[in-house]
């Protein structure tokens, strides 16, 4: 094959793959379906972590340790814990603050995601799909809040993270935290409305709230939103991240990817019949 049979082959080849996936990208539709969320009013939690004891059970995960002293502790979501409560001292006042993932409105973890096992619902939950998944982890270095987790030492390993119930919800329920929150300092609904609910709580009682709605607008937005009465950096929030989805400034490389990848099996075909040609041609010289 000479060269301009093999710059033929390689972009014949290159070509029907990024065509092939132009076409699919063309076909998609979008559904203008508005996302759900969850207004946590951390001046309502009284702490009593109730919702920690009932998400472990939705996900048959093992019970928490309830030893109060755990509160003071500074912790973070594991492959076994989903959600937890964290206590703060700020200003004489003891704050309570849930974790978990924060199902932002485009997903650090979902944009990295080369097969799509991590996934933003149309509804707003993001899930992680296993058999979609190749384990390369790419969601857990993406994700702002480290909340996608690994089960290191099983032998069939899973990424974990909550999943804001995605299964009851599909059942037309509640995320079970928020169903069984006796302080009702948990809201669930679509994010606009509960934006709404929000601003009203802190015009109503301006000298309670701070002026400003976590989740709101950092890194475009996520589903859980947050109210507190102290600074949002106080109680172990991070505002570093900006209001830019996060997936904008990596769309170059994310992109760059796919096109490598969908690239190198048609230059080794190239290569391929590059080869074969020119043995097929010295076997007949000879």
């Amino acid at each position: 094959m000479d060269r301009r049979n093999f710059l033929r082959t390689l972009g014949i080849a290159s070509g029907t793959v990024v065509a092939g996936s132009a076409s699919l990208s063309a076909g998609e539709t979008v559904k203008n379906i508005e996302f759900s969320g969850v207004l946590v009013d951390t001046t309502r939690c009284a702490g009593c972590r109730t919702c920690e004891g009932i998400c472990a059970e939705v996900n048959g995960l093992p019970e928490p340790d309830w030893d109060v002293d755990v509160l003071e502790l500074e912790r973070k979501t594991t492959e076994k814990q989903f959600s937890l409560i964290n206590g703060y001292e700020t200003e004489g006042n003891e704050i309570y603050v849930k974790r978990q993932c924060m199902h932002c409105n485009q997903p650090a973890c979902a944009s990295a995601c080369l097969t799509k096992a991590m996934f933003k619902t149309e509804e707003g939950p993001v899930i992680w799909r296993e058999d979609k998944c190749i384990g390369c982890r790419y969601c857990m270095v993406s994700c702002p809040f480290d909340m996608p987790k690994f089960e290191h030492h099983s032998n069939n390993p899973r990424i974990r993270k909550c999943t804001m119930c995605w299964s009851r919800l599909q059942k037309g329920q509640q995320p079970a935290c928020v169903e069984n929150c006796p302080a009702e300092a948990l809201l669930f609904g679509k994010r606009r409305e509960l934006i709404d609910i929000a601003r009203t709580r802190i015009y109503a009682d301006p000298d309670n709230y701070q002026h400003s709605i976590y989740g709101e607008h950092e890194v475009g937005g996520t589903g859980y939103l947050y109210l507190a009465s102290s600074p949002f950096k106080q109680i172990g929030f991070r505002k570093d991240l900006g209001t830019r989805p996060l997936p904008e400034l990596t769309t170059g490389f994310l992109y760059s990817v796919p096109i490598i990848l969908t690239l190198w099996p048609a230059f080794l075909l190239a290569i391929s019949k590059s080869t074969m040609c020119n043995e097929i041609t010295t076997e007949s010289e000879g």
